[in-house]
């Protein structure tokens, strides 16, 4: 892809608002995560019984949960662990799904067929259903569940590795490479790779919004992070006794989480009407008319 090319693809992304938006939103939660222990203004466990629920005023932005914890201070490392798990998560399904899903669509055959009953079967179980399974049985805590979102999300990448493969494998620089004796791992990293890295990124923007619910829901169970550390399922289950004393307590670690999933899913779309050959297309002879 060319300097030019390139550049176009930017002043696209950026001439819509709201992906700008929201990639300015996603910049800055990512600084407030980076930095959320030099950012709190309080310990995230020291508490401060006599100004337990206490509303949000001068001392506390976001008030006091039942211990009179700050809970703008936990909040913050909440959202730094839950970006962590998010991202390292991610990580995991990308680097294993798209190898199980280039392998695949390259080679073809009873490769192809077996690999993707192993993909059908994962796919069999609800994504919530197959990550209480993983850390039913590998037990509770920060790596469990990154593994365990890690697994849920494998299939999908292999999925869209794989249908993207399909398609450029058939390519003539592909035939032009392989009729030259190219080797396969060659070919797959000069050729195939980079040309299906577009429905990739894309994936791995929404991939990123479902994994932060889904690091939530488990630490909501209790199966997640677990305390001292905070995290914002845990906050919100924590709140659920104190909903007409402090609302603050649910809606501020509610917030946090809708403000992130919504920012990584309108990134998505941007990225989607940008690296998507037709939507780009679309855009560009609205933008001219």
């Amino acid at each position: 892809m060319s300097g030019d090319t390139r550049m176009s693809s930017w002043q696209l992304l950026l001439r819509n608002p709201v992906t700008a938006v929201s990639a300015t939103v996603l910049a800055v939660v990512v600084f407030v995560a980076i930095g959320a222990n030099w950012l709190a203004p309080y310990g995230v466990n020291d508490v401060d019984v006599p100004n337990a629920l206490q509303p949000p005023g001068a001392a506390h932005w976001f008030g006091t949960d039942e211990l009179g914890r700050d809970v703008l201070s936990r909040v913050l490392v909440a959202v730094q662990a839950s970006l962590r798990v998010a991202f390292v998560s991610v990580a995991f399904a990308a680097i294993v799904g798209v190898t199980i899903g280039v392998v695949s669509g390259y080679r073809g055959g009873w490769l192809d067929a077996v690999l993707m009953r192993v993909v059908d079967v994962m796919f069999a179980f609800p994504v919530l259903i197959l990550a209480l399974a993983v850390v039913a049985i590998l037990g509770p805590g920060v790596t469990t569940t990154m593994l365990a979102i890690g697994i849920v999300y494998t299939p999908i990448f292999a999925r869209v590795a794989r249908g993207s493969t399909l398609s450029v494998r058939t390519e003539p620089f592909v035939a032009a490479s392989q009729s030259m004796g190219t080797g396969n791992l060659y070919i797959l990293g000069r050729h195939i790779v980079p040309n299906i890295a577009g429905p990739l990124v894309v994936q791995t923007s929404l991939s990123l919004a479902f994994a932060i619910l889904a690091e939530a829901a488990l630490s909501f169970l209790g199966l997640g992070i677990q305390p001292p550390q905070p995290s914002l399922g845990r906050m919100i289950f924590d709140s659920q006794g104190f909903v007409t004393l402090a609302w603050w307590m649910a809606v501020v670690p509610g917030a946090a989480i809708v403000v992130t999933v919504l920012a990584f899913n309108l990134l998505g779309d941007g990225l989607r009407d940008v690296l998507d050959p037709k939507q780009r297309t679309l855009i560009e002879a609205r933008r001219k008319r």
